[in-house]
């Protein structure tokens, strides 16, 4: 037990910066799964050691960079595990040395089960008494909210669910005396990452419980957009007839003072939640008992949801991206990877402090979706932080100000890959991986031409491989995610001639 005597007593300086990470005020009841699901929005959890008796417990991440990230997220928000708050710091140990403790038998299988569901490599073989851990094959969930002391918009439901990946559709009814929704993902897995992580869960204190099961229906077919239905792929649909309002009894909860409050009381209740791709419910509560700091729409407040087609534009579609490299970064670098997410309309690399830039997106759910794909990557050898930004818009630069090219408007570019209402866009938007999907190949390259495309531009290609049934597309997996970051940027609308210019995404697959 010498490992725990000498951690942390009160006036000691804390540590350095360490993968290992040590939680204090650890709930006695809480299973190591839980714990692990605090490290998992970060990366990959490789050891933990749990000291029940001492309320303790000790989560060594796969890098220090991961670390540095939870621990720079987790001063800011504190997480709740079980609805108590836990404190997390650096630990003054480097690894974790547990072979031979007793229950780490457990504790390993833990580790599995959960890294295996976020890094959605379920395996198909699992033994039946792993049911409860394979993906439904439905990316349709049912959902039913109980306890509905508040109303629940679609907006929120929304921006709730966008966390776990690419929410298509959402229709919401009431059926038994109950309101209930069913939601579309683009990928069956991220259905499985939300029903896993949320299912029971709260969105407001004490109240608005969620119910989730697999829908027998593998698609939905949305007529119109509105507040109780919306078709995200599609903003060309009718609003249909007349803008539902809310009952009165619901109009009357507003003047009970509010159990959820938050700095940001935009239209839509988009408030800066955290984003992660697969974030971790556990992670979410940035109070106790609900689903991070979701504000009640304060156009519901009028007693009426009037949302026409997507969320106002100017809602919180401005990100602040810190922490960038000065020297590497450009207005269209930034362009090209946020671009990969949603449109950019401007960016601006602010003057006095070059590591910062604002990037607008085309709308909050774009905004939304960026954040939590590309918070916490590298980039030109840094981690990069992506938070909703307090400005509506990026100004652009007054005539004759001296700007030195830091902003740009991106509004009319020919770049944008989102503009036509159900492109096939919609439904390729993964999170950076070193696998890169090519697309608009002309017929004549080679892939010889293509893998020296991206070795002469200095990027290690480690496979390749054209798509069988279409020559146009290809995969190319690179030395890391930080790279094909880097490539993506570099070589999206390249022009291999033949008026073909390269179009580059992240892939989900692997070669």
């Amino acid at each position: 037990q010498t490992i725990i005597s000498k951690t942390y007593k009160r006036d000691r300086s804390p540590c350095g910066p360490s993968r290992v990470l040590h939680v204090r005020k650890v709930p006695i009841e809480v299973s190591e799964a839980e714990v692990i699901s605090l490290g998992i929005p970060f990366g990959k959890v490789t050891n933990l050691l749990m000291l029940k008796g001492k309320n303790q417990a000790f989560i060594e991440m796969a890098s220090e960079e991961a670390a540095i990230t939870m621990v720079n997220y987790y001063t800011t928000a504190t997480p709740h595990v079980r609805n108590q708050p836990v404190y997390i710091q650096y630990s003054n140990h480097r690894e974790l040395k547990t072979d031979n403790l007793p229950n780490q038998g457990r504790t390993q299988a833990a580790l599995q089960a959960v890294n295996a569901v976020h890094s959605g490599n379920m395996t198909h073989s699992a033994s039946a008494s792993d049911s409860s851990m394979m993906p439904g094959q439905s990316p349709v969930l049912r959902i039913i909210v109980e306890n509905l002391f508040y109303p629940v918009s679609l907006e929120v439901l929304h921006q709730i669910f966008s966390k776990f990946g690419t929410v298509l559709k959402i229709i919401t009814f009431t059926k038994n005396n109950q309101f209930q929704a069913l939601l579309q993902y683009a990928d069956p897995m991220n259905a499985h990452h939300a029903k896993v992580t949320l299912d029971g869960q709260n969105i407001y204190n004490a109240c608005c419980t969620l119910r989730i099961e697999f829908s027998k229906l593998t698609s939905l077919n949305v007529k119109y957009n509105n507040d109780k239905s919306r078709d995200f792929t599609r903003l060309d649909l009718p609003s249909g007839d007349g803008q539902p309002t809310l009952d009165p009894g619901m109009t009357a909860a507003f003047g009970a003072p509010g159990i959820i409050s938050s700095p940001y009381a935009g239209a839509a209740g988009f408030a800066p939640a955290v984003g992660f791709p697969q974030a971790a419910g556990l992670s979410m509560q940035a109070m106790p008992g609900a689903l991070g700091p979701l504000t009640i729409p304060t156009s519901a407040v009028a007693g009426r949801m009037a949302i026409h087609g997507m969320a106002p534009t100017a809602l919180h579609s401005v990100l602040l991206v810190s922490n960038l490299n000065p020297d590497s970064i450009s207005p269209h670098g930034l362009f090209i990877l946020f671009g990969v997410y949603g449109d950019v309309q401007r960016v601006k690399i602010l003057f006095n402090k070059k590591e910062n830039a604002l990037v607008q997106m085309a709308d909050a759910t774009q905004a939304q979706l960026a954040m939590s794909h590309l918070n916490g990557q590298r980039l030109h050898g840094r981690v990069i932080r992506v938070t909703i930004s307090k400005h509506q818009t990026v100004q652009l630069p007054r005539e004759g100000q001296e700007d030195q090219g830091l902003t740009k408007d991106f509004s009319g570019s020919p770049l944008h890959r989102f503009k036509k209402p159900g492109s096939k866009n919609f439904q390729n938007i993964f999170p950076p991986s070193a696998t890169l999907h090519l697309s608009n190949i002309p017929p004549s390259i080679a892939d010889d031409m293509l893998k020296d495309l991206f070795s002469s531009a200095g990027y290690k290609v480690k496979a390749f491989k054209f798509f069988q049934k279409d020559r146009k597309m290809a995969l190319i997996q690179l030395g890391s995610v930080e790279e094909a970051i880097q490539a993506l940027i570099d070589l999206h609308n390249h022009d291999l001639g033949e008026n073909h210019h390269l179009r580059v995404s992240f892939s989900k697959s692997t070669i």
